[in-house]
């Protein structure tokens, strides 16, 4: 019996979700149980502030510019639903996920701006969910969706960068 390819990667919820589930995590994790300072004392924070507002503005504009690829060619840009085409343009020549890449950025980002180890913990947690729950469902679909195109694509463009 042929098996029926599918019509979606079979994600079942937004990915950036796994990062808003990390970060109230590490807000549960800083309020009730205990405070886990990146830089504690009397260590000015402001030079950590200053960089985390930087990372969290370059992860946003690079959520936006992948983003913009994908209306642009247009193509679904939430996983639950079809992909029309193959986005090798914009961020996606450097990264196959800029998107998530991104958010990276912008959680490391808000970790830094809030000072919260917490965040720094839960990082990892985040990383290898959205790999298992999102990334390999996206890969195996695209490679039943567009094959050797996109066999070829992971061949010249890393998973992130």
């Amino acid at each position: 019996m042929e098996q029926k390819k599918p019509d979606n990667p079979g994600v079942r919820f937004p990915p950036p979700f796994l990062f808003v589930s990390g970060i109230l995590i590490a807000w549960l994790m800083e309020s009730r149980v205990a405070r886990f300072r990146l830089v504690g004392g009397d260590a000015s924070t402001a030079p950590l502030e200053t960089a985390g507002i930087f990372l969290i503005v370059l992860g946003i504009l690079l959520i936006l510019w992948a983003m913009l690829m994908f209306v642009r060619a247009r193509t679904a840009i939430l996983p639950m639903r079809p992909a029309s085409r193959l986005v090798e343009t914009g961020p996606y020549r450097v990264s196959r996920n800029p998107m998530y890449t991104g958010i990276s950025i912008a959680y490391l980002g808000l970790m830094l701006l809030l000072n919260w180890g917490w965040l720094l913990v839960m990082f990892p947690v985040v990383l290898i969910s959205l790999y298992h729950l999102v990334i390999k469902r996206e890969e195996r679909y695209l490679l039943s969706e567009f094959g050797q195109e996109y066999e070829a694509y992971c061949r010249r463009v890393r998973r992130w960068i």
